[in-house]
């Protein structure tokens, strides 16, 4: 697991709460496979369903720091949350997992297309490092 977001350098340390982030939605896609499989449980899957909830929070108020506005992102938790109720409502299976799969990407994707559309204000704004250093799939 990533660092929680308390050791992010400074407020408004962009390039780090986007880090941490990512590594939650690849830590989430990451669990659910192991929950379909029965070697993760639903309390795991919630526990990082909250880290994504607490590095989302702090991204947001990283970007509102610098006056970049995103919120047009901030349903992603809500609708994330509801996918997983749906999934976790069913017995673990790797077939459950792909029915959902495809919709928890496409939240985390929406997501990750927001955060990339503010590069330009980013960079307006004297961010220096790169807000997004890898794709999380």
């Amino acid at each position: 697991m990533h660092p929680p977001t308390y050791y992010q350098r400074a407020q408004g340390d962009v390039p780090s709460a986007v880090r941490n982030l990512l590594l939650s939605m690849k830590q989430l896609q990451d669990i659910l496979k192991y929950w379909s499989v029965g070697q993760a449980t639903e309390a795991q899957v919630s526990d990082v369903y909250v880290q994504i909830g607490t590095d989302f929070n702090a991204t947001v108020n990283a970007f509102t720091y610098h006056k970049i506005d995103l919120s047009d992102l901030h349903s992603i938790p809500k609708d994330l949350r509801a996918v997983l109720e749906q999934c976790l409502g069913e017995d673990p299976s790797p077939q459950i997992l792909a029915v959902f799969m495809p919709q928890v990407r496409q939240v985390l994707h929406r997501l990750l297309r927001g955060l990339q559309s503010r590069q330009d204000a980013w960079r307006t704004v004297g961010g220096q490092m790169p807000m997004i250093p890898f794709d999380p799939r």
